[in-house]
């Protein structure tokens, strides 16, 4: 039996409609943004010290953050790809979870385990160091929401990769650090791009593990997203430019980082 599908064109032109609908929807809050800002209302924001701390702390938690999760994430990553071992699909399954699960229950998950009276903050604790309500908590809080974008993004594509390409390597005396450095992750090269891309720009949103975690102390763990919160409740207006900036800051960075990282 065959199926008739129409002719090419028609397909297409359905597809480029939906397509259009798609971006309209993604285009018309960006619109909505901009329509009630000024430029009167955006440099007042600007010149607040409140804004400037928060957002130079958005970036200094972000990028901090990231930095852990290529360190962790990475050997995570090849972990799952490359290791075949008992319960690997319920760690893979375990390392998804902050994707799905609600932002406030991982700060209450982290919480639990390193508040002080958690499974680990007590002897943290007895050591000196105190991770809620602190800097250091906001970007432990990042880097538990924002790892699973890098490690998912690379453990496909490190699935992806010939292994031919790195036999070859090996058959012409190449150590392993050697072919990891010469043949894996030049070939992984974009994805890894992707990968930090969408890890930092999540790190930068980021609210609800953030506020639950480490709380909204100005200078200390208050965000981007913590401020924009802040100014919602007293100065909507405060809080759409203030949103704009963010966003503003995140396309811009995001570009960046895409174009600069995947670029051989």
């Amino acid at each position: 039996m065959v199926l008739r599908t129409g002719r090419p064109g028609q397909a297409h032109a359905v597809l480029a409609v939906l397509g259009g609908v798609g971006v309209v929807f993604f285009v018309l809050p960006l619109l909505g943004l901009l329509s009630r800002a000024t430029v009167a209302g955006l440099w007042r924001q600007l010149g607040s010290a409140g804004v400037r701390a928060a957002l130079w702390l958005s970036l200094e938690v972000s990028v901090i953050a990231l930095g852990l999760c290529v360190v962790i994430g990475f050997p995570l990553a090849f972990l799952l790809a490359r290791v075949e071992f008992r319960g690997r699909a319920l760690v893979r399954g375990l390392v998804s979870l902050p994707m799905v699960l609600p932002p406030v229950v991982g700060g209450i998950a982290l919480l639990s385990a390193f508040g002080r009276r958690g499974v680990l903050g007590e002897a943290l604790a007895g050591v000196g160091v105190v991770l809620p309500f602190t800097t250091a908590g906001a970007v432990l809080a990042v880097t538990f929401v924002s790892m699973p974008f890098l490690v998912m993004t690379l453990e496909a594509a490190l699935a992806g990769v010939d292994p031919r390409l790195e036999q070859a390597a090996a058959t012409l005396g190449a150590t392993r650090w050697r072919i990891l450095r010469t043949v894996t992750l030049p070939a992984i090269r974009p994805a890894l791009a992707a990968g930090m891309a969408l890890c930092w720009a999540r790190g930068l949103g980021e609210f609800g593990a953030t506020i639950t975690f480490a709380g909204n102390l100005e200078g200390r763990t208050q965000t981007m997203p913590l401020a924009v919160y802040d100014a919602l409740q007293t100065d909507p207006e405060a809080a759409v430019v203030l949103g704009l900036v963010l966003l503003a800051v995140s396309l811009t960075l995001l570009t960046l980082l895409r174009g600069q990282i995947g670029r051989r």
